[in-house]
């Protein structure tokens, strides 16, 4: 809306929000369609991005971040969505370098949060595995201590920069006799790592410049002050701590996505002529864009709601699930409806219509399924 304004949003918001546009549309745009058919963006990129403050930007000063909030975490988020990039998981790396914040030791910090603030580290964190994926608990990935080790084994799959990265967070069974209690955290440095290696970025439907890729573990010899938190056992209830920012930032992106399917798909009907008239004076299309603006700006709304508890440390995991299941189910419902307005021409990459509708598929299934936020929800009724 017009007249509204997202209450966590500052000057100093809307400032950096100018800077990360036109960053994003003169590094970004030109490449974006080249990303899509290679399957993933090229590391130099996220070096740029990280000269500029994309990356991490609410992680502390002290450790090379913004040491700003959260909120210039969302702009990024909100302005690769305007400009259509899906392809920069710049996401991934926030959620790591706050696992990092909150459980690593002072030296990990050190070695890792600086270069990732930096984009000459580019992160990933390994849950999904080819037999197991909202079932955390249920992982196969084997980390076996020896003295000073730890030698992993398993695999790994849909793992976002996983062609990319050099840090990886891998979520694996230290003692696989217990269920939760059996799950650790691991971080990987992979730069010329015997036994670890990654599949070719896999073909999806939608986020086709994302370098997702499966990943392979067969005798990898990792340090034992590599284990993320004070003791083995702890990375179930690390996750569980640490999905609500994910499924806030899933929910954001789906908010973004409807507010600009809405404004491309407006733009576009008031060009388009059928029947000698311009589509936008068809009763239809005008009440379809109502309802949807209107869907949009209630997601605007819970949104900022979210947002300014997770700055405030007040977000909840219920309040965080509901906004990453009703805002990504709405935002496909969304931008259905405005790929129908487009017609024929909706069916084509050329427009963005097409890149938001197969983009935002993917949202309502990673994160946590939108069956499973349901069913997270249901226990703080």
């Amino acid at each position: 809306m017009q007249s509204y304004r997202s209450p966590w949003v500052t000057p100093e918001h809307e400032l950096f929000r100018e800077n990360v546009r036109r960053f994003i549309e003169t590094e970004f745009v030109p490449q974006r369609e080249r990303w899509i058919e290679r399957g993933h963006m090229e590391p130099e990129h996220w070096r740029k991005a990280g000269e500029v403050g994309l990356l991490c930007p609410d992680v502390p000063a002290e450790y090379g971040g913004g040491g700003c909030d959260f909120g210039f975490d969302a702009v990024v988020y909100e302005e690769l969505g305007r400009a259509c990039v899906s392809s920069f998981g710049c996401a991934i790396q926030s959620i790591v370098a706050h696992y990092l914040l909150v459980y690593g030791t002072d030296a990990q910090k050190q070695r890792w949060l600086p270069k990732m603030a930096s984009g000459e580290i580019i992160t990933s964190i390994a849950m999904t595995e080819p037999g197991t994926g909202s079932d955390l608990q249920a992982v196969k990935t084997r980390a076996v201590r020896d003295g000073a080790h730890y030698v992993l084994n398993g695999a790994k799959t849909f793992i976002t920069n996983g062609y990319n990265a050099n840090l990886i967070v891998v979520v694996c069974k230290t003692d696989p006799k217990e269920k939760a209690r059996g799950i650790s955290l691991i971080c990987i440095e992979t730069d010329d790592l015997p036994g670890f290696r990654r599949g070719k970025p896999l073909k999806k439907i939608g986020q086709k410049g994302q370098d997702t890729c499966e990943l392979f573990f067969d005798d990898v010899r990792v340090p034992v002050e590599n284990l993320l938190g004070p003791q083995e056992g702890q990375g179930f209830y690390q996750l569980m701590n640490q999905l609500g920012r994910e499924r806030l930032i899933i929910g954001l992106a789906g908010v973004a996505t409807m507010e600009n399917a809405v404004r491309v798909t407006t733009d576009y009907v008031r060009q388009r002529e059928a029947f000698g008239q311009k589509l936008f004076d068809f009763q239809n299309t005008k009440f379809t864009l109502v309802e949807c603006r209107t869907e949009a700006h209630i997601a605007r709304v819970f949104i900022d709601h979210c947002i300014a508890q997770l700055i405030g440390g007040e977000l909840d995991a219920a309040s965080a699930s509901m906004a990453k299941y009703w805002c990504t189910d709405k935002a496909f419902e969304i931008t259905n409806r405005c790929l129908q307005l487009h017609g024929g021409y909706g069916y084509t990459m050329d427009y963005p219509i097409a890149h938001y509708f197969a983009d935002t598929r993917v949202a309502a299934i990673y994160g946590g399924s939108n069956e499973i936020m349901k069913e997270l929800i249901s226990r703080s009724l």
